[in-house]
């Protein structure tokens, strides 16, 4: 097994007696709400990409809390134009 770490400095793999961490960069958007559902939902729509981001929206919608939704809400302006767009459609439709 391989873990591994979005950073925002380089790309490198270290090696921890027989395990192997990976350290992958990733833009900052990508990294922002580190631990919360909101940061794992700004980064499952990334890995998702544009063309499967509108369906995996239709399923947040009756998953999230209130709460969660405002908190990716207001990232927005942080993020990619076409996550931000899928964003909305949550927001004017949850």
């Amino acid at each position: 097994m391989r873990a591994v770490y979005l950073t925002s400095g380089p790309n490198r793999r270290l090696k921890l007696g027989a395990q192997t961490v990976e350290l992958r960069h990733a833009p900052i958007w990508q990294l922002i709400f580190p631990g919360r559902v909101a940061g794992e939902v700004v980064r499952a729509l990334a890995w998702l990409g544009p063309e499967k981001a509108g369906e995996a929206i239709l399923k947040l919608r009756a998953k999230l809390l209130p709460s969660e939704l405002k908190e990716v809400a207001s990232a927005r302006s942080r993020l990619p134009t076409w996550m931000a767009k899928e964003i909305s459609c949550l927001v004017m439709h949850g």
